[in-house]
């Protein structure tokens, strides 16, 4: 049994192996960006390579490693797809394009206007790219703005401490990412996305994962599949049992992974607002893990059956034609 067991783990190591692939070089016409270069051709800015471009042909970009600080929104009506160099585009943990940027949201004038990187346009897609705001606790600090439909973003990272990612409006995907945050993490109003795949890391003692305003029936949602919870890398990391799943929203966590445990309610009402929930539905299935072992949800809270939960999915999330602009070779 046990020699079985070793050869099953030496063949899904070599079937791993087999199906990563390394980004290291541009893809057929892509805009090259590349840090400190002086070479015809190349921009040394995201932001002069995207200021290239025209505003309604398909393109794309290809980011090498560096760390770019800049602030960027883009509203180009082509579609448009940035891929970051990597030696592995299957995970998140061989990026090495970074987009960062230090901007609070109570200087910025906004939310939105905070974002390290803001998409204000649909038919959007990006591979292997991390993005930072760097301000850290203290007030919402957006990295990514997503204003867009048909937005996919695939193995990238996405990091902040407060409203790190603001899924405000349109149809989205993450897939195989990484997420992490503190407080109210992943947040919107109207957005409606899918979340597969990941991996989620908490810093903060006592916030929420997701978080929203939304105020009707009608609103967006967001469907967990198949992440992991960890604790985050940063200074700040939270302590097991001190985070929510979330605050107001509706959000359904399924099949998640918790490497880490959450406070036992699980889910959090707003500031302690009885009627912060009449909009909202806070549901899990088959969450599992070392944390999973001593929940004891909130009265509100459901917890779905197989047959309940299969009524949720990406195409529940974002729409049944998902596979007409979702990367399928990153669905989880």
């Amino acid at each position: 049994m046990l020699f079985n067991l070793l050869v099953c783990s030496v063949l899904l190591s070599g079937l791993r192996t087999a199906l990563a692939a390394t980004r290291t070089s541009p893809p057929a016409g892509a805009v090259v960006v590349k840090a400190g270069t002086t070479t015809a051709g190349q921009f040394s800015t995201i932001t002069a390579a995207l200021n290239s471009l025209d505003d309604t042909s398909t393109k794309s970009l290809f980011i090498y490693p560096g760390t770019y600080v800049e602030h960027i929104d883009i509203t180009r009506t082509g579609p448009l797809t940035i891929y970051g160099y990597t030696t592995d585009t299957t995970t998140y943990t061989s990026n090495q394009a970074i987009i960062s940027f230090n901007s609070p949201a109570s200087t910025a004038g906004s939310d939105d206007a905070s974002g390290t990187l803001r998409i204000h346009k649909n038919n959007f897609s990006m591979y292997n790219v991390n993005v930072k705001n760097t301000f850290g606790p203290g007030v919402q600090a957006i990295a990514l703005s997503q204003y867009g439909s048909q937005v996919g973003l695939y193995a990238c990272g996405f990091f902040g401490y407060q409203d790190t990612l603001y899924a405000n409006e349109g149809t989205q995907v993450y897939l195989k990412g990484y997420i992490e945050g503190g407080i109210d993490f992943i947040f919107g109003r109207e957005g409606s996305a899918y979340f597969g795949g990941n991996t989620i890391g908490v810093l903060a003692a006592g916030g929420s994962i997701t978080a929203s305003g939304r105020q009707t029936n009608d609103g967006g949602s967001y469907v967990f599949h198949q992440n992991t919870i960890v604790l985050g890398s940063g200074a700040n990391s939270g302590t097991a049992g001190s985070y929510f799943f979330g605050r107001p929203w509706s959000v359904i966590f399924e099949s998640t992974n918790l490497e880490v445990a959450p406070n036992p309610a699980v889910w959090s009402l707003w500031d302690g607002e009885a009627d912060s929930i009449d909009n909202v539905l806070n549901a899990d299935f088959n969450t599992t893990g070392p944390g999973a072992t001593k929940l004891n949800r909130a009265a509100w809270a459901t917890q779905l059956t197989a047959s309940e939960a299969a009524a949720f999915s990406i195409s529940s999330a974002v729409g049944s034609n998902w596979q007409s602009w979702v990367d399928t070779s990153y669905f989880v």
